[in-house]
This record gives structure tokens, C-alpha cells and sequence, in this order.
């Protein structure tokens, strides 16, 4: 895999609310990377409603990175779960995990309406993959397999703050486990890493749609937000040796690498 590695996520392409409205913004992303990640949610495989626009702008991403000379590497998550592969991505020899996120918890997103009322369902599939507890490429299909059986049924909602206020807030408890999801997402991880990637160090993850770095059990988690509101979009990169986090500098017309938050030295 060619370096600089950059990764991003949840582009969620085409989705109502996503705030790219043309691919062509993402451009100075790409610029200077020997491969691009897109870990998870890069387009909306499962929406009816906008599956065949999204279908279009993935081309137009691909067609995008192959202008720019870098390599696509895409990586699925629960709004895009088809994608081949395993479904993680490990770097600097095992110590640093790139994978969508939706994988740390039991029953994946469970502030999503069709999961909220179909808790049996989330139990019969566990059941049927005993062995996902211990074994990653088994938790990862698992996952893919929620993804497919509990999609998302609709977009409500609107682009206004007061709107997407509302719609996390009905049912109640479907804001109650976004807060949960938010306020715990660094000890799921550590807690994946040690079952599942008991040898690395950093863990890199989207999904949860808020941005943030922690240090939880000796571990360093890096979530890279989302292009979706409230969400702010981060972007990390690894290069010789170096781990980078920043922030991603968004408007109408062009997406550009902003000011650099953290800086890591891997030996």
C-alpha cells in the first residue's frame, strides 16, 4: 500500500443531509495521497430511495482518485456493507486497525428505529455466528449481516439544526443511545481491540458520526466524524513512520485538509 495513507469516512454520498453535494469538492483530499481509505458509509448501498444518485457520485469518486494517482481503498460499513474484503485494514505491522466502527457494538447502531423495535431479530443473527465473539472475520460478517437485514427505511428528517434535533429525538430513546454511543465509543473500542486486535495500539474508526481522539486501556482511539450533521469531518494519515489527526476545511464548493491536531511517532 502506497503512502502518504489517508483515511476518511463517512462521506454518506447522495444521503439527504450529507453536506457533500459535489464530489468534485473532495478533490484537494485526495491531492498528495498514494491511497485514499473510505472507512465506512462512503455511499448509500441500502437506501432505495437514493441509491441509484449515490451509485453515480461513488463512480465520480472513483473516476476522482484515479485522476488524482491514488489508490482507493474502500472498506465497508453498515449503510455500505457489500463491499469485498474483510472489512478492516491493519497498518504499521498490526499496531494501527482501521475499520468502520458499527462492529463495536452488539447490535451495531442501536439508536436506528428498525433496531430499537427487533431486538430478537439482532439475537437470532448472533446466534447463528457463535463464533463472532472470538473471531474477527466471523464478527465483521455478522455485522455486514445486521447492516442487511435492519436497513434504514427512510431519510426523515431535514438539512435545519431544530430538525435533525428532532429526529434524534423520536422515539426518546433513540437519542438516549445516540448519547451512549457518543459518550462511550472510546471504551467500546479499546474493548474491541483487546478481543479482536489485542496487538495494536491505535484504533481508527468513523461511524458513530462524532469526532474525537482517547486513551483508554493503554490505547489511543481516533474517530474521524462524518460529513453528516452535527458531525464534523476529521481526517488522519499515516506517512513514514507518523500518525497525523486534523480537521477537514468544508465548503459548497471544496473540502481541503485544515490545521494539524495531533501529531504520533510510531517506532
Amino acid at each position: 500500500m502506497k503512502e502518504p495513507v489517508r483515511i476518511l469516512s463517512d462521506l454518506h454520498l447522495a444521503h439527504p443531509v450529507s453536506r457533500i453535494e459535489r464530489v468534485s469538492a473532495l478533490r484537494p483530499l485526495l491531492d498528495g495521497a498514494g491511497t485514499v481509505v473510505f472507512n465506512g458509509d462512503t455511499w448509500q448501498e441500502l437506501t432505495r430511495a437514493v441509491r441509484s444518485r449515490s451509485a453515480e457520485m461513488l463512480g465520480e469518486l472513483r473516476e476522482l482518485c484515479r485522476e488524482a494517482g491514488c489508490e482507493a481503498v474502500f472498506l465497508s460499513g453498515n449503510h455500505d456493507p457489500g463491499w469485498p474484503g474483510p472489512g478492516w485494514l491493519e497498518l504499521a505491522g498490526g499496531r494501527i486497525v482501521v475499520t468502520h466502527g458499527d462492529a463495536l457494538m452488539f447490535d451495531g447502531s442501536p439508536w436506528k428505529r428498525e433496531i430499537l423495535t427487533n431486538g430478537g431479530k439482532i439475537r437470532e443473527l448472533w446466534d447463528q455466528h457463535p463464533e463472532a465473539g472470538e473471531h474477527i472475520g466471523e464478527r465483521l460478517r455478522l455485522a455486514r449481516e445486521i447492516a442487511r437485514a435492519l436497513p434504514s427505511q427512510d431519510n426523515r428528517g431535514g438539512r435545519r439544526g431544530w430538525q435533525r434535533a428532532w429526529d434524534a429525538a423520536t422515539p426518546p430513546q433513540r437519542a438516549l443511545q445516540m448519547l451512549y454511543a457518543w459518550c462511550s465509543q472510546g471504551s467500546l473500542a479499546a474493548g474491541f481491540c483487546e478481543t479482536y486486535f489485542p496487538a495494536a495500539d491505535v484504533i481508527i474508526i468513523g461511524h458513530f458520526h462524532r469526532h474525537g481522539r482517547w486513551q483508554r486501556g493503554g490505547r489511543l482511539i481516533i474517530n474521524t466524524g462524518s460529513f453528516v450533521a452535527p458531525g464534523r469531518a476529521h481526517w488522519v494519515e499515516w506517512h513514514s513512520g507518523w500518525l497525523r489527526r486534523g480537521v477537514i476545511e468544508e465548503s459548497p464548493t471544496t473540502c481541503t485538509l485544515g490545521e494539524t491536531l495531533d501529531l504520533w511517532r510510531m517506532e
